[in-house]
């Protein structure tokens, strides 16, 4: 296999960090993006300059395009863009600040955001790539106490779901990742827990106060799901939408039954709203 070279944001631990070291073993290169540069001083000792890397904070909007940009001009063509920097804020809507509102959304939702449209340019001028969106079952499936995470997930999935039909004429291919629970530093580092609120003390919203109990199980594996987000550069055509793990898959799939079940069921009254001149389609459609 011809090597690539990837643009990855978040490397320093992880799925990024997964991901980097088994890129790097097999002979890609990676611009890596980090809020520490210590944390990958072992790598950068081991593999020099195949390993790029610059200190990004994505709440940071100018400096995003700024570090893209210069990803792009150092390393002359970059292949993948992997979308992988972020973090879960949990607590009931009520129980949140507007700072830490905020600050979800400019990371996971306008940080990625801007990561694309920074890199759509580089894309289409070298005649296409890929970009790879991490995201969660929580992308399509949502749980209690978790309404600014899935807020952020789901919105980002709508923006890269419809990018992939911007993208698709320039050979540009767009696939959104959907993990299920994995053993990384997302409970114990990358989750945020609201200052809770008595009210909320016996509502299924404080089950996520829990969240970063290491006794908590996790079905995925780190190594084969980092390998399979990897893998996804390979699928020709790019599948919109990749779930990892069996929770994720029946997540996914348990949201999209009850919600197809939800629309069926309220197909008479959707069609009774269209107007006359709706005509003769309308009706055979309802058939």
């Amino acid at each position: 296999m011809e090597a690539r070279t990837w643009l990855i944001t978040g490397v320093s631990s992880g799925f990024g960090r997964e991901m980097t070291e088994r890129l790097l073993r097999r002979g890609d290169r990676v611009a890596g993006t980090v809020r520490r540069m210590e944390a990958m001083d072992d790598l950068k000792a081991e593999y020099g300059d195949r390993l790029w890397l610059a200190r990004l904070d994505l709440t940071d909007g100018r400096a995003i395009g700024q570090v893209v940009d210069r990803a792009f001009a150092d390393l002359g063509r970059i292949d993948v863009v992997v979308n992988n920097a972020g973090y879960g804020l949990f607590g009931a809507a009520e129980e949140l600040t507007d700072e830490q509102i905020v600050h979800q959304i400019d990371t996971n939702l306008l940080g990625s955001i801007r990561v694309v449209r920074a890199a759509l340019p580089h894309l289409r001028r070298q005649g296409g790539g890929r970009l790879i969106q991490l995201s969660t079952y929580g992308g399509q499936a949502a749980n209690a106490g978790a309404s600014l995470y899935h807020a952020s997930k789901w919105g980002i999935e709508g923006f890269m779901e419809s990018t992939a039909k911007d993208a698709a004429p320039f050979g540009i291919g767009v696939t959104i990742v959907e993990p299920g629970s994995v053993r990384t530093r997302f409970r114990d580092g990358g989750a945020r827990l609201a200052t809770p609120m008595s009210a909320y003390d016996d509502s299924p919203a404080a089950l996520t106060r829990g969240i970063r109990n290491p006794a908590l199980p996790s079905v995925g594996d780190l190594a084969k799901t980092a390998a399979a987000i990897v893998g996804c550069a390979d699928l020709d055509p790019a599948p919109v939408r990749v779930a990892l793990g069996s929770d994720s898959y029946t997540h996914i799939r348990t949201a999209l039954t009850d919600r197809l079940a939800e629309l069926e069921a309220g197909r008479d009254l959707a069609f009774s709203t269209d107007s006359a001149d709706a005509g003769a389609g309308a009706v055979a459609a309802r058939r």
